[in-house]
Parts: C-alpha cells; structure tokens; sequence
C-alpha cells in the first residue's frame, strides 16, 4: 500500500535564477512537495518512524533553497527532490514543484513554475 503526501506553498527567501540583480536583492520561493510513501510497517502501528515525518522535510527543503545558489529553478527542484528520496527511504517517488513570484521577464504574470519527479 501507498499513499501521499503534500506539503503546499513553502515560503522561503533565498537568491537563485541566472540575473545578477536575483542574487544581489533575492526574493520570495515556494515550494509544493508531493511524496508518494510506501510505509516501512503498517499504518495501523501509528508510528511516526513508519512514515515521513513532514516537519523533517520542511527542514530538509529550506535547507536547500535557502544554502547554495543555483541558476536554475529546475535544478533547485531536482535537488530538493533527491534530498527528500534520500533522507527518507519510504518515499518512492518525490514530485517537487518551485514557483518564482518575480522573474526576470518582460511582462506581467503570476509566477514561473518547474515541477520536476525523482525518480522521473
């Protein structure tokens, strides 16, 4: 048996995309995580350690956004999405979407969005 979970809209400030000005003034991320488990023991043992614990993850996601800078927000999704894979062996696959509120574009629009899948 499986099931998933999501984690909706974490925010954080961090300074990723290929402009110099996104390192300098950063701005706001969100990151959605949906997780496919496949439990270490039943669900009916109602034990934490049988699942993924989704205070850890948020943990493990900001992390990632807030450390290293990347160029790309497609990069910073797959990073999160093998950290999470790897810290918790009960996921199967980890489906990691981050949305850029104020990209470099010339424009008016909501967000960019790049979800990417481990393993795809």
């Amino acid at each position: 048996m499986s099931y998933i979970i999501r984690m909706k809209n974490c925010a954080f400030f961090a300074r990723h995309g290929v402009m110099a000005e996104e390192e300098t003034l950063g701005q706001r991320f969100y990151v959605d995580a949906v997780l496919t488990v496949e439990p270490a023991r039943p669900l009916d043992d109602d034990a934490i350690e049988a699942t993924v614990d989704y205070g850890v993850a948020f943990t493990v996601i900001e992390k990632i956004v807030t450390g290293q800078r990347r160029f790309l927000i497609e990069a910073l999704a797959l990073d999160v999405a093998k950290a999470l894979s790897q810290r918790f062996p009960s996921v199967a696959r980890a489906e990691i979407t981050v949305r850029k509120p104020n990209a470099p574009v010339a424009g008016v629009l909501d967000h960019v969005e790049v979800t990417v899948a481990w393993p795809s």
